[in-house]
C-alpha cells in the first residue's frame, strides 16, 4: 500500500463523486493516514475527531473485503476510537468480522449523499431573511454550530476548536443564519467548496423554531448562492431523518449515494 495518493485515486473516485466528495477533497491535504493501492482500496484519515474514509468499488470479492478489513483495522483500530465511513455492503462485512473477533463495533449512522441539479423554490415562504454571518456573530454562531454537532453526534470538537472552525467559516463568508421577523437567529447553514462541488452543512434550527420552514428556505437560498458560483450544490444527511430529507428533496436535491458510519457507539 502506498502512503501517497495521486491522480489515479482521484480518477477512481469519479464514479462516486458525491458519495465520496469529502475523501476527494482531503486526499490532497496533509492527512494523518493515507493508504492506497491506486486500484481497489483507498483509506484516508485527516484528523481527529473526523472519521476514516474507506473507498472501494462496488464489486468487491470476499478476499478483497477481507484485505480491506485487515488493512483498516491495523491502521485505525475501532478500539482506539476510530469511526469509518464506507459503503453499506462493506460496512456489513466489517461488523460481521468485528463480531467474530470479539471487537465491539456498531452502526453509528446511515448517510445519504445528495446533489441539487436544479434548485426549486420552497412551497412555503418563511418570515424573516437570510443573514451572512460576520465576526459580530461569532459567539452566537459558535453556539449554534456546537448544537448542530451535538445533535447529529458527528465531528464533535472542543469549544476552542469549534470557535476556530466557526471563525474561519465567517472569514470565508460561508456561514449563514436565517433571522426571523423579529431579527432572532433561528437556523444556520454553511458550505464548503470542493473543486466543482460545494457541500452544504451545519444545517440546524433551534427546536422551538422548527416546522416553520426556516431551514428549508435558508438551504434553498444558500443552494442558489452556490449555484451562482458555478459549483454543484450537494450535502450529506442522516438517512434516518425522513422529514428532513423530504424537505431537501422538495427544493431539488436528488439522492446520489449511500454510506454507513461504523464505530464503537451504537446507532442513536
Amino acid at each position: 500500500m502506498d502512503h501517497q495518493a495521486d491522480q489515479r485515486d482521484l480518477k477512481l473516485l469519479e464514479k462516486d463523486k458525491y458519495t465520496f466528495s469529502v475523501l476527494g477533497r482531503i486526499l490532497n491535504d496533509s492527512c494523518r493516514i493515507t493508504l492506497t493501492d491506486h486500484k481497489r482500496l483507498i483509506i484516508c484519515h485527516s484528523a481527529d475527531p473526523l472519521p476514516v474514509w474507506v473507498w472501494t468499488p462496488d464489486d468487491l470479492s470476499l478476499e478483497e473485503k477481507e484485505r480491506a478489513w485487515q488493512t483498516v483495522i491495523q491502521a485505525c483500530p475501532i478500539s482506539d476510537g476510530y469511526r469509518y465511513n464506507l459503503k453499506n455492503d462493506l460496512a456489513s462485512f466489517f461488523l460481521s468480522k468485528a463480531a467474530e473477533q470479539g471487537i465491539h463495533a456498531a452502526l453509528t449512522m446511515n448517510l445519504f449523499a445528495y446533489n441539487c441539479p436544479k434548485p426549486l423554490a420552497p412551497e412555503h415562504a418563511a418570515d424573516g431573511h437570510i443573514h451572512l454571518c460576520t465576526q459580530d456573530d461569532l459567539e452566537e454562531a459558535a453556539k449554534i454550530i456546537k448544537l448542530f454537532h451535538e445533535e447529529t453526534g458527528i465531528n464533535q470538537r472542543s469549544d476552542e476548536e469549534n470557535l476556530d472552525h466557526v471563525r474561519k467559516l465567517i472569514a470565508d463568508s460561508r456561514l449563514f443564519f436565517w433571522k426571523d421577523q423579529e431579527g432572532k437567529a433561528v437556523a444556520s447553514c454553511s458550505y464548503m467548496p470542493n473543486d466543482d462541488l460545494a457541500a452544504l452543512s451545519s444545517v440546524y434550527t433551534f427546536p422551538a423554531y422548527r416546522r416553520k420552514h426556516y431551514a428549508q428556505n435558508l438551504v434553498y437560498q444558500v443552494t442558489k448562492m452556490v449555484e451562482h458560483t458555478g459549483a454543484t450544490p450537494m450535502l450529506y444527511t442522516d438517512a434516518d431523518y425522513t422529514a428532513s430529507n423530504a424537505c431537501y428533496e422538495k427544493i431539488g436535491y436528488v439522492l446520489r449515494g449511500k454510506l454507513s458510519t461504523i464505530g464503537s457507539d451504537p446507532l442513536r
